[in-house]
């Protein structure tokens, strides 16, 4: 068994991945996806379901590492709850940062929210510098930086 992805369904998933790649230099792993068929319906349960999108490398792994898949229906169903930290269901993506306040600078100049203040924690093994904010869609993104002692 092997995890393969993380998939946000965006409103425009141009503009979503450009975040990702301009803020954490996401890299497109090959061609732009447009996936509609039978197959489709039956797996999603969506009639005539047709998303198009892109998948991203994460920073960190090879191009056959986990990706972040970002991609839009043609006809999205509108976030129903706001998103707040402590929602029930998908929580965050998290990215382990050299500086968490310089990438969070970084964010905010890319059409990125900061959501908290950034934290620091001493633990017995290392020291925890964290701060969550949102991409431009509004998903929750982690910035931590883990030192060990």
């Amino acid at each position: 068994m092997k995890y393969m992805h993380t998939n946000i369904i965006s409103k425009d998933w141009r503009k979503l991945a450009d975040f990702y790649i301009n803020v954490f230099d996401c890299k497109p792993t090959g061609r732009e996806t447009n996936l509609f068929g039978d197959w489709l319906n039956k797996a999603t349960d969506i009639e005539n379901a047709n998303l198009n999108g892109i998948q991203l490398t994460l920073p960190g792994y090879e191009k056959d590492g986990p990706t972040l898949e970002i991609f839009q229906y043609t006809k999205n169903l509108e976030k129903l709850n706001p998103i707040v930290a402590n929602r029930e269901g998908y929580g965050h993506i998290a990215f382990q940062v050299d500086d968490v306040k310089l990438v969070l600078e970084k964010l905010i100049s890319h059409a990125g929210i900061k959501l908290g203040e950034i934290g620091k924690k001493e633990f017995k093994t290392g020291t925890l510098t964290c701060v969550y904010a949102k991409d431009p869609e509004g998903n929750i993104i982690e910035l931590m930086n883990w030192t060990k002692k």
